[in-house]
């Protein structure tokens, strides 16, 4: 089985919105250096376009998120202190 926890914590946009518990979307996350896309649930339901933060991996290509406001966002994997800054 693939396991790829190396993008929780990441940052991602959704380019499906996903639905809460009613269905999931979809979220694009660079990573690795390339962009990736996963099935994104939530708890409640996100628009098209927003800034999540990947807070679980769920297997199967599926995470857990949660939209992020934050300016001052977590770094993403391999991204050195001075890109992050």
């Amino acid at each position: 089985m693939e396991r790829d926890l190396s993008v929780v914590g990441c940052l991602g946009v959704l380019t499906v919105g996903t639905r809460g518990q009613d269905g999931p979307g979809e979220v694009l996350v660079k990573a690795g250096g390339g962009s990736e896309s996963y099935l994104a649930w939530s708890d409640r339901p996100l628009p098209r376009g927003v800034t999540v933060l990947i807070v679980e991996w769920r297997g199967a290509r599926t995470v857990l998120v949660t939209s992020w406001t934050d300016e001052n966002p977590p770094r993403n994997p391999g991204e050195t202190a001075e890109k992050a800054e």
